[in-house]
This record gives structure tokens, sequence and C-alpha cells, in this order.
């Protein structure tokens, strides 16, 4: 099989994991989970020179100091402006030959089996290589209502064809997919070839394909820094690689793969995440102490932290930031004052 081209897509604040994560310092260049940041950990996992070629990282100005400080020179796309995924991963396919394939990974979410990640990468690859635009699909553990879901269709290859893509659902309708065995959770991972995925994207979004190929033009090399001109990507009307292309197209193919996989979305995510590494009831990091309280976490970065007698409760010390929160209501940390104007 031909060399695989890892696009790491680094956006984003991650305005659910404040006060820890900000634009300061946000949510892909933190060691949440270990010693090496997410992003770090996004890039071991494509290291292997015998299955991928260089990696291509896509950003924004304002992630490129952390990029560099945490991984060195890579070939670098900077987006002149954030509009979200689909004209990022067109950026990267502009710049490749049309026959390579793409393996298109968020620098912040976690994979706990790297073995099983690598197995999904080639396998997605394959169905990628006869111009399928390919899903990494995460077989469920159980009811989750914060992502969205793929129903399989007919098998095709060592994956299927996409049935549909459904929304977040409520907890009722989240149950029955897990009983199904139909549904698999929608990773946010994707496999293309680069001409096949700019062909559906002209297809389906003609005006965001003109304006990407013309900023593409118009772009500037230096060293293996890309700048697109800003000028015809500020065009660009942003919108995800779901709702622009996978949605869309009939070449859509899912990938199902056990992997450990988290998005890291909010504090509750990183909260099981932990667990399960460290499988203990009570996840704690930094001076904390707790008593005759079950499912928690404490993150401080200084402070001591003292908690007793209840339970699903989170509590994060940032500086001079605390939050405390309960588990169930992890979303919702978004929506703070502090988190929108961090």
């Amino acid at each position: 099989m031909s060399m695989i081209h890892p696009i790491i897509l680094s956006g984003g604040s991650g305005t659910r994991l404040w006060p820890r994560s900000r634009r300061s310092h946000p949510k892909p260049f933190l060691p949440l989970l270990g010693d090496r940041t997410l992003f770090q950990q996004a890039l071991d996992r494509v290291s292997d020179t015998a299955s991928f070629a260089q990696p291509m990282i896509v950003a924004g100005e304002a992630h490129t100091r952390f990029i560099t400080e945490q991984a060195g020179q890579h070939r670098l796309i900077v987006e002149p402006a954030a509009k979200n995924t689909a004209p990022a991963i067109a950026l990267a396919a502009s710049l490749l030959p049309r026959e390579a394939i793409m393996l298109v990974c968020p620098s912040d979410h976690h994979i706990a089996d790297d073995a099983a990640f690598l197995a999904g990468a080639k396998k997605a690859a394959s169905l990628a290589a006869d111009s399928n635009l390919v899903s990494f699909g995460i077989a469920p553990d159980r009811p989750a209502t914060g992502y969205g879901y793929i129903k399989l269709g007919d098998t095709l290859g060592d994956g299927h064809r996409i049935e549909r893509f459904v929304e977040k659902p409520d907890l009722d309708r989240a149950r029955e997919f897990l009983a199904s065995g139909d549904y698999v959770w929608n990773g946010g991972i994707f496999a293309f070839q680069a001409g096949a995925f700019l062909d559906e994207l002209a297809k389906h979004r003609p005006e965001m394909a003109r304006a990407v190929a013309a900023s593409v033009e118009g772009g500037i090399w230096t060293d293996e820094r890309f700048e697109p001109d800003a000028g015809h990507f500020g065009t660009i009307a942003g919108e995800s690689v779901d709702y622009a292309v996978m949605e869309n197209t009939a070449q859509a193919a899912v990938v199902a793969a056990d992997m450990g996989w988290s998005d890291i979305g909010d504090w509750n995510a990183l909260f099981e995440a932990r667990a399960a590494q460290g499988g203990g009831e009570n996840v704690l990091s930094g001076p904390a102490e707790v008593k005759s309280a079950k499912s928690v976490m404490i993150d401080t970065d200084g402070p001591r932290v003292s908690l007793v007698g209840f339970d699903n409760a989170i509590v994060v010390v940032d500086g001079d930031e605390i939050l405390v929160l309960n588990r169930n209501h992890a979303q919702e940390v978004g929506k703070l004052d502090g988190a929108a104007n961090q």
C-alpha cells in the first residue's frame, strides 16, 4: 500500500475544559493524559515511517508557537482565519498529489490503543484508495449522548457504506443505538484520496472549492511553512467536513475501530479517560484528598483541595481560577463567562 499522509488539524481552544484550557494555552497543547500533550501524542501515532509520510499540520497563527515548541519543524499550513474543518482539509488536499491518501486527525483526541488505530488507518486507507470518503467509526461502549452517530450500511471491503449520519441523540435513542449494534460514534477522523475529496467538495460546495483553490494559488511557501492568500480564504463560509461533504457524497464509507477513543470534549470525558488509565474510583492530580465520596476528580496546580461527602464531582484549580461542577453538567462549562472570555 502507498504511504499514508497524516493531516493533523490544530484548531479550537477547548472552552469546555476551562480553566485549564485557555486561548493562551489551548487544549491540544496540554499534557492532559500522560507526560506528552494531546498534540504530541497525535504525532506519535503517525510516526511509523514504514506506513506514514511526514505529517502536515494545519493550524492558525496563534497555535504555531506551540507547534514549534512541542514538535520542532514540520510541514505547516497556516490558516489566515478559522473556517472549520472542510476548508482546512481542502488546503492540505490541494498541496498533495491527487492520488495521495490523506489521514485526517484532530490534534486534541485521545486514543488508548495505538495498534488498533494503525489497523483502522490501514483499512480506511484501502477503502480511500478506491475513491471512497472514509470516516472512522468508534465502536460504542455506552449510550453516550455527547457524540454524533453513524448508521452502518452495506458491507464494503473492511468497512461499510454509511447509511446515514445522526446528530447527538437523547439517552433513550442512544440506548436503542447501542442495543441494535448498527451504529458507531462519529470519531472525527477521516481517510480521503486528495483528488477524490477535492472533486466531492467542488460538487457539493463549489464556492468553497473555488475560494480554497484561489487561496492556494496565491499562497506563499517559506521553507516548510505555507500561507494561503488571506483575501480569498477570508471569503469562505466556514463549515465542517461532515456537513459540507460527508453527509452529501454518495461515496461515504466507514471503518469501525475499537481503540479507546475519546475526543476529551469536556471535563467528564477527561475523567473517564483518566479513570480508564488508572482504574481507580477517584482521580486525583495535584495535592488533593477525598473522604466518603466516589466518582470524583480533582485537578489542582497548587492549592490543596479536600473534598468530603459528595459524589460525582469535579474540582479544577488553575492559577486564580476555581471550577466546581457536577459531572452530569460538564457540557455547560463552555457557557461560563470565564470560559468565553478566557
